[in-house]
């Protein structure tokens, strides 16, 4: 039986790597872009693998009805959630319409692509589900000096997190595997279309990111942090989450009561 993953963000960067790798790993491809002549292009290139293209925006409803449809229909194997914005700046400064934006693609397309793949997912008793975030996603204690701030797209990476942590729990058993792929800077247009320079910064490929997660998912790694080398740090970061969540009680804390 055949393989089909469906990939978003498929144009450039990580995602493209991600249809590159599956193609040259017999899958075939739903390629889901905004841009039609790149999506229309990678199929000219790969005439050996059988390439549906998709052209959908996620940061509207109807992109995000289009494309949760087909997940929902076709029997897939692997669904990569990829598309991405970045939109850096102070929330205060961030345009009405770019938070929208950036809620819509990271958080929204996420959640109700997963939701339409995941019953069909478990009824045939397997699949794999990834969601690229990155390591922003544990930046949120940082201090104003350490990084410019991007509250919006360091909170839409930290869902992506928790969802996948807490998907993964939901579907124990099932044997439909939940990943969120968390790497740090990679060699991609991203920031580029940001208006920022990261040519001097020391980058991942967006072909070791694919390594990793499909390594990641050998390994049944759910957080899977490519450019950390050292996991015990990831399991110091979950044990204390669940420690503190564990901690709690229905009795108001000392620190909050009068003295």
């Amino acid at each position: 039986m055949s393989k089909l993953a469906l990939v978003t963000g498929a144009t450039s960067g990580i995602g493209k790597a991600f249809a590159e790798r599956l193609a040259a790993d017999g899958y075939d491809l739903i390629i889901v872009g905004r841009n039609r002549e790149r999506l229309e292009e990678f199929a000219a290139d790969h005439t050996g693998t059988k390439v549906r293209t998709v052209v959908a925006d996620l940061s509207t409803d109807d992109g995000v009805d289009t494309v949760a449809e087909i997940c929902a229909d076709e029997p897939l194997t692997m669904l990569v959630n990829n598309a991405g914005v970045a939109h850096y700046m102070p929330l205060a400064e961030l345009p009405a319409h770019k938070a929208r934006e950036l809620v819509h693609v990271k958080v929204v397309a996420p959640t109700m692509l997963t939701r339409a793949a995941v019953a069909g997912m478990q009824e045939r008793g397997e699949g794999a589900i990834v969601n690229v975030a990155g390591m922003i996603a544990f930046s949120g204690p940082a201090e104003k000096s350490v990084m410019p701030r991007r509250a919006v797209y360091a909170g839409s990476l930290a869902h992506l997190v928790a969802m996948s942590q807490t998907l993964s729990a939901e579907l124990e058993d099932t044997g439909v595997q939940v990943q969120v792929l968390c790497p740090g800077v990679v060699a991609t247009e991203f920031h580029a279309r940001q208006g920022l320079d990261m040519s001097v910064m020391p980058r991942m490929s967006a072909e070791d990111v694919v390594t990793a997660g499909l390594r990641g998912l050998e390994l049944g790694e759910v957080v899977c942090a490519p450019g950390v080398e050292d996991t015990a740090l990831l399991d110091a970061v979950f044990r204390a989450d669940l420690d503190a969540f564990g901690g709690q009680s229905p009795e108001l804390a000392s620190r909050y009561r009068s003295n």
